[in-house]
């Protein structure tokens, strides 16, 4: 055992947890890049390749009417933090959430949601796992993108239900 012992402490981790830390600072992206589905801002923060695919989270900044299509994620829960704004969430029913208000939305259940106050809403979302959710917002929010259906939606482990909620 000695043996063992002494070998593992020889060994130099890959990397340090120091060299894992990456700010991102308040209305930056990650990477420099802006990402848009029209009704807000994307801002990559935290990357699936950091997580080791637990976590991909993003923040909608200047959340405007409108909002993504009804749908479900098979395979992620989603997380929700309004840090300004009003903005309702759709599952079994419609809820007005508030800044400092966040929500949780299981794998598996219907939702959506739209930006309803005077100002532009602001928001956290993170996908456990990430699953495509990188891909799938590479590819959606660009200028002149593919349309919001059913087809891009199964792409990317997502159920397509219907438009996005009416306000």
């Amino acid at each position: 055992m000695a043996g063992l012992e002494a070998f593992a402490l020889g060994q130099a981790p890959a990397s340090t947890p120091a060299d894992q830390v990456h700010p991102v600072n308040n209305g930056e992206d990650r990477f420099g890049e802006k990402h848009s589905l029209g009704f807000s801002t994307i801002l990559f923060k935290v990357m699936p390749r950091e997580t080791g695919g637990n976590l991909f989270l993003i923040e909608h900044e200047h959340l405007v009417k409108g909002g993504p299509p009804l749908h479900v994620h098979p395979h992620q829960e989603e997380y929700f933090y309004v840090m300004e704004g009003e903005l309702f969430q759709l599952g079994d029913s419609r809820r007005r959430l508030i800044a400092g208000d966040s929500a949780l939305g299981p794998r598996g259940v219907p939702h959506t949601f739209s930006s309803v106050g005077a100002q532009p809403g602001r928001m956290l979302i993170a996908f456990t796992p990430a699953g495509k959710m990188e891909e799938f917002f590479r590819a959606a929010a660009v200028p002149n993108g593919p349309p919001q259906d059913a087809e891009l939606f199964r792409k990317y482990d997502m159920e397509y239900l219907g438009p996005p909620l009416v306000v």
